[in-house]
């Protein structure tokens, strides 16, 4: 049985250094100092930099209806049948009721434009960092040694390299719910707008929103940048104990 557990030395380290390591050290020495440098350049960009947040607003081609004019039902007979009618329905409910949407008097309502072309260029980085910080993480996982008393200080700092990147790929995966969010909140907003074209707040809550998720994005693609650069510093500090967490780390790799 414990036969089958064994497997060739040289299979093991080519996989775990030929495979993993090539690809893993060739983006924390080259990679990562490239990318920072992209990022940074994106960060100067004028598409980024807008100062003026009405240039990313968009127009909402939803027009407001003519008024509704309802006859006056509270004296007399007629009053107590409206509110007869009232009960009989359903309670205290408005009877005046949203306008009923069959189609888009202009078509299909796009989405703000600008900011589609902007999360379009943010979401590939945001993806090229997860894959790598995946790969990375794979890397130095397997460089970590069985468990055994003593001589830790290596692997700790391998285990605080994997930590680190692990939360990494979880602020960069949730910023991917971001721009998630912020398309059904945008979405059901201008539902709101169809359905009730005359409260103006739905309209200004609607470029709130875009304001606010440009700003956001100025902020991930920062965020991108300082993590390229966070984890490119932290694993060339402590690259020879994340190779050889202990003096003897050649027959301890499992």
């Amino acid at each position: 049985m414990s036969s089958l557990l064994k497997v060739d030395n040289e299979i093991k380290t080519k996989v775990r250094f030929d495979f993993w390591g090539a690809q893993a050290e060739d983006l924390v020495a080259n990679f990562f100092p490239k990318k920072l440098l992209e990022l940074d350049h994106f960060l100067k960009d004028p598409i980024i930099n807008i100062t003026e947040l009405k240039e990313i607003h968009s127009e909402i081609n939803l027009t407001v209806p003519d008024p509704i004019l309802l006859s006056n039902l509270h004296d007399g007979l007629e009053a107590q049948n409206a509110k007869k009618r009232k009960l009989e329905d359903g309670g205290g409910e408005d009877m005046v009721t949203g306008t009923k949407v069959y189609v888009m008097p202009g078509g299909m309502m796009k989405s703000n434009a600008n900011l589609v072309d902007l999360i379009e260029k943010v979401k590939p980085e945001i993806r090229t960092l997860i894959e790598k910080c995946n790969t990375v993480k794979m890397w130095v996982q397997l460089l970590i040694p069985r468990i055994e008393d003593g001589n830790n200080f290596g692997v700790s700092i391998q285990e605080e390299t994997v930590a680190e990147l692990r939360t990494v790929e979880g602020e960069a995966a949730s910023y991917l719910d971001q721009i998630s969010r912020y398309y059904i909140t945008r979405a059901k907003l201008v539902s709101k707008i169809a359905k009730y074209p005359h409260v103006e707040d739905y309209r200004r809550t609607v470029t709130e929103i875009d304001e606010k998720e440009y700003i956001s994005l100025k902020i991930i693609v920062s965020e991108l940048r300082n993590q390229y650069v966070t984890l490119h510093d932290m694993i060339l500090k402590n690259i020879e104990k994340i190779k050889r967490p202990r003096s003897s780390n050649t027959d301890a790799l499992y």
